[in-house]
């Protein structure tokens, strides 16, 4: 019953994907919120009924806990329905996280942190890292005025222009 219901709130989310933002609220709350509603009703009524360490009991448990985080983005037509895109940026970084046993001081590890966080920033705002980078880096020690630096910002530059 809940995975039927979760593939159909994921297929109205594949229904909307190119949809702006306006439309997919009204969308969700439309279509969304009446199966949210079904599983609450679902989870509400199983919870009591399921051993809490069995499979099943660990991931209604989960998801009971979890709840307002889940019905969280019906609220807005720009939310996405899971935080997939995150872990997604993040798992080179957790993959390579014994890697990070040597950073020798808290400084190293800090600016490990910085240079992955501005890496994940440029490609989430579709530049090419490297070319970013270097971009960004050969103007930097011109810039004076807040302006100048806004202007490096990876949603500033054109891709071609980082290149």
């Amino acid at each position: 019953m809940a995975l039927n219901l979760i593939n159909k709130l994921y297929g109205i989310e594949r229904d909307l994907k190119d949809a702006p933002d306006s439309e997919r609220l009204a969308a969700r709350q439309q279509r969304s919120q009446p199966l949210l509603d079904q599983l609450k009703a679902w989870l509400d009524k199983t919870q009591p009924r399921v051993a809490g360490q069995t499979a099943l009991g660990k991931a209604v448990n989960y998801l009971t806990s979890n709840w307002s985080r889940l019905v969280r983005y019906v609220e807005g037509g720009n939310l996405p329905i899971d935080n997939n895109r995150a872990e997604n940026a993040i798992r080179p970084f957790v993959i390579g996280r014994k890697n990070w046993l040597f950073s020798d001081t808290p400084k190293g590890a800090t600016a490990s942190a910085q240079i992955y966080s501005l890496i994940e920033t440029a490609k989430a705002n579709g530049q090419e890292p490297y070319a970013w980078l270097r971009y960004i880096l050969e103007r930097l020690p011109a810039a004076q005025r807040l302006e100048d630096y806004e202007a490096l910002l990876p949603w500033n530059c054109s891709p071609n222009t980082a290149t």
